[in-house]
């Protein structure tokens, strides 16, 4: 079977620097691509030309006929006062579904994405729900390739594991640029680095990221074995050339010019394999102290609601402490406790003094007019590191800047460059304490690795926010979970919090029926405590309202099937077909509901 997208020598250059040449992308049937690449290698561009909303400097893309496309981009933006209701509604409208239709898939999509108010406004949601509101909105439109750009930077870890779920069992194909290492590892069916050092412009390899970790390892060995023999030849034609060949012959001109060939390739090959990672380095202070930060039966209030409670903790130097949570737990908030920028409604947050302590904010806002060289060094040419002064532009360098860059607006760089400017500036504060709110999002895999091991080695101590399930299992030494409800633990690992958060929800939930006076109709509590352990929460939510929604829908079906049967509308044929139109959309809809519940029921027996 053809692809159902195929684009051939694609080619896109922005001012003098080129993305990408002649490069080759294919989408099949059940395709579940993951796209990565150093900042700046065009992997954004790249699906905005396969979505059709850029066009390329050269080369085509071919859509199979009738075949949908949605494109959920970086920044999940809506327009002031559409609600979560009119956002997917225009895009049932847009995607012109039969309005038969448009009630069961409205339903289904947005219970699945887990939004319970739909008259919230869009705008006014956290950025991680924005985000579920994206992909919800491109989900309604039934595409046949779905194409995600970094869909994982606003999700908290939950929403992250159901966007798992949802992509491994989609019918549709997708494609999703992410650096999120074990979101790669359990989606994708395929790999696909763009980088400039494959001579194709990308390496594209059958399986999930560790695959593509073993045949770029593979390529780069080849590679560097072809890159010494070729050096090897180069220098005896070189050797050749200086003992001054009679140039008269015919053969003497071919082997000079095999030899500037050669030259050439070898030129070509080392620009292309020649690689530069940032200098990340975070500076610890001299400090002696072992007790930095100590919270003491630590409770936080906000709006009528509880978001921790009596929390004991204490921070010591060297800890590196892996902060989890839902969205809208209290991560943010309990970091700026730590720094003090809040002080808590109940207990004490004891500091040692002259404590040092260093905010990495989530937010990061820079100042978009402002040039690189400003925000780098904004008082003069040159910035202080570990007692030394250091030139801006070497300092840009380290951070995998160039000097042309230097008097670029910070507007137009990518949102990992923008990252990287921030980290730079955060590394010459010397810390006691690093708070970092997630430090990750836009990194691409390089800069993260060199992230880790810069977080390994700092000194101090560390409070760890990130949905990077990667680097928190490898920096974290301890793990504090917060559930959303007003409680919190410390835990070893991730995993370990994660098993926590299931058995609270499952108890919830089961005591949430016990009050409800039984549990689900066809199913006995025995039965039902096996659902929360094979469902994931959002499934488990869904399945407990089925029963309701069913009996609501054939409740629906009852009334239009006496509207049709009623002999007055029977020589009205305009009334009739109309009549005829909502029963046809009931039966739909109680059809739907149960083929969800037997869905459901599946995964659990």
């Amino acid at each position: 079977m053809p692809p159902i997208l195929n684009a051939q020598g694609i080619s896109k250059t922005y001012g003098a620097t080129p993305l990408f040449r002649n490069i080759a992308f294919t989408i099949a049937e059940g395709d579940r691509i993951g796209l990565i690449g150093p900042n700046g290698s065009g992997k954004s561009t790249l699906l905005q030309i396969l979505s059709g909303a850029v066009e390329p400097d050269s080369g085509e893309v071919a859509l199979r006929k009738r075949a949908r496309l949605s494109h959920v981009q970086q920044e999940s933006q809506f327009a002031a006062a559409q609600t979560v209701r009119t956002v997917i509604e225009a895009a049932l409208e847009r995607s012109a579904v039969p309005a038969d239709e448009r009630q069961a898939r409205f339903a289904e999509t947005l219970g699945r994405a887990g939004f319970e108010d739909l008259e919230v406004e869009a705008e006014s949601l956290s950025g991680g729900w924005r985000k579920r509101l994206a992909i919800a909105e491109a989900l309604v439109q039934r595409p046949d390739i779905l194409l995600l750009d970094e869909p994982t930077n606003h999700l908290d870890l939950a929403a992250i594991e159901w966007l798992e779920e949802l992509l491994q069992s989609a019918s549709f194909a997708s494609v999703v640029v992410s650096h999120d290492r074990y979101f790669l590892e359990n989606v994708a069916t395929t790999m696909v680095e763009l980088n400039h050092a494959y001579p194709e412009g990308l390496l594209r390899v059958s399986g999930n990221y560790s695959r593509l970790l073993e045949e770029k390892e593979a390529f780069l060995q080849a590679q560097a074995k072809h890159q010494e023999a070729l050096e090897n030849r180069v220098h005896r034609e070189i050797e050749w050339l200086r003992r001054g060949p009679k140039a008269r012959t015919s053969k003497s001109k071919a082997r000079i010019d095999k030899a500037q060939q050669l030259i050439g390739e070898l030129a070509d090959l080392t620009a292309r394999t020649r690689t530069a990672s940032a200098g990340i380095d975070f500076s610890a202070t001299d400090r002696k102290t072992r007790r930095l930060i100590e919270l003491d039966h630590v409770t936080f209030d906000i709006g009528g609601r509880t978001l921790f409670e009596d929390l004991d903790f204490v921070l010591t130097a060297g800890m590196r402490v892996g902060l989890v949570g839902p969205n809208g737990s209290g991560k943010t908030t309990l970091l700026r406790l730590l720094s003090r920028e809040l002080v808590p409604s109940v207990g004490e947050v004891h500091r040692a003094d002259s404590l040092r302590v260093v905010y990495f904010d989530q937010n990061r806002l820079l100042d978009p007019d402002v040039t690189l060289r400003r925000a780098l060094a904004p008082d003069s040419d040159s910035v202080i590191y570990e007692g030394r002064v250091i030139h801006v532009a070497s300092w840009a360098n380290r951070f995998l800047f160039t000097g042309e860059q230097l008097n670029q607006a910070v507007g137009r760089l990518s949102g990992g460059e923008r990252a990287r400017v921030l980290i730079a500036k955060l590394m010459l504060q010397p810390a006691d304490v690093l708070l970092l709110d997630e430090p990750t999002n836009d990194l691409d895999i390089p800069t993260l690795e060199v992230l880790e091991e810069s977080l390994l080695e700092f000194r101090g101590a560390l409070v760890l926010v990130t949905h990077d399930r990667y680097l928190l299992d490898r920096v974290s030494t301890t793990v504090v979970g917060l559930d959303g409800f007003g409680g919190a633990g410390r835990f070893a690992d991730y995993s370990q919090w994660e098993a926590w958060q299931q058995e609270r929800e499952s108890a919830s939930k089961t005591s949430a029926r016990a009050l409800e006076g039984g549990t689900v109709a066809g199913t006995s509590p025995a039965t039902t405590g096996i659902a929360k352990k094979k469902l994931s929460y959002l499934e488990a939510r869904e399945y407990a309202t089925l029963e309701h929604r069913i009996a609501e829908a054939e409740e629906q079906l009852k009334t239009a099937l006496a509207a049709y049967a009623d002999p007055a509308i029977a020589s009205d044929a305009e009334r009739l077909i109309a009549a005829q139109a909502e029963l046809h959309m009931a039966q739909k809809r109680v059809d739907q509901l149960y083929l969800r519940w037997e869905e459901l029921e599946t995964k659990i027996t």
